[in-house]
């Protein structure tokens, strides 16, 4: 547990936000803060894949996007409209959270067919994402990439040989109805399918995250990317583990040029994903950062299969 969450638990909430003495600090407060006091049992999944490699933070330019993590590595292909003018690299952190829904529901159902409708809209209000406006822009333009684009994790096996987990995430694309107002709940088709092989891998490697946390980061493309991959490695630690800063630039640093540009982004990140994480404990350093053996975010019991 990390000092805001100690902070909290010896001063209460609203000693703990008088003594932050920057904006930062008094988010950290609040983010934590609220995910102490949620009662809400309920979670998110996603795929390991996504725990080690990511999405672009912010528009990228170009038709193939290229991510290595730690012995694995994702290829994104644009796909194109009807005139085959492509339709761009699913990015940023709406992106993360349309990815995220299709995920938790296709593991809660047990069915690559996932209900959209009313109860994506639902979902993504309850996140903190109002359905309405420039969100509803957004949301609509980045399912439609994320339904078009080829999408492959590439995993490093036995004798370094790579083994191709999947192509596409949906088979049947994400498509709109006419309202712009979420209460008619039309904005979305009723339903979408997953793609065979990638609800087959993420069957095969769910990584389960709380809702509570994902609602308090929403917003953060970075800090949700950190948070998630958290989520996936301090549980599986049988002890401190370094990890250097040139391994987190190269996993989490795309569109960043420059590594002092990237080192205060991701500290700040960071920062954001453990006061949503209170289980995790983690330490920064000038040269590396350090993972400890914590508890999952969710207990494992809770994971529907």
């Amino acid at each position: 547990m990390s000092d805001v969450h100690q902070l909290i638990l010896t001063h209460g909430r609203e000693a703990a936000l008088q003594m932050a003495q920057t904006k930062e600090e008094k988010r950290l407060v609040e983010v934590a803060a609220e995910v102490m006091a949620s009662e809400q049992e309920s979670l998110g999944i996603t795929y390991s894949g996504f725990c080690l490699t990511a999405l672009p933070h912010r528009e990228f330019q170009g038709e193939r996007w290229v991510r290595h993590g730690h012995r694995v590595t994702l290829v994104v292909q644009s796909g194109t409209d009807r005139q085959g003018n492509p339709l761009g690299i699913p990015f940023g952190s709406r992106a993360r959270m349309i990815l995220l829904y299709l995920q938790t529901k296709a593991i809660q159902s047990g069915s690559r067919e996932v209900e959209l409708g009313r109860s994506m809209n639902e979902w993504l209000e309850r996140m903190g994402l109002s359905a309405g406006g420039k969100t509803y822009r957004d949301v609509k333009e980045q399912a439609s990439r994320i339904s078009s684009a080829n999408l492959a994790f590439f995993w490093d096996g036995p004798g370094e040989s790579e083994v191709r987990a999947n192509e596409t995430i949906v088979s049947k694309a994400i498509t709109f109805g006419n309202s712009t107002d979420p209460r008619q709940g039309s904005l979305w088709t009723d339903k979408v399918e997953l793609s065979e092989n990638f609800f087959r891998a993420l069957r095969e490697h769910p990584v389960p995250v709380r809702d509570a946390a994902i609602r308090q980061i929403s917003g953060k493309s970075m800090a949700l990317d950190a948070y998630i991959w958290l989520a996936y490695r301090l549980h599986t630690l049988d002890k401190r583990t370094t990890v250097r800063w040139a391994a987190l630039y190269q996993q989490f640093g795309a569109g960043i040029q420059k590594m002092f540009h990237f080192k205060p982004e991701f500290t700040s990140a960071l920062k954001l994903a453990m006061a949503a994480y209170p289980e995790a404990k983690v330490e920064v350093e000038r040269e590396h950062i350090i993972l400890h053996p914590s508890p999952p975010p969710v207990p494992k019991l809770t994971l529907v299969r």
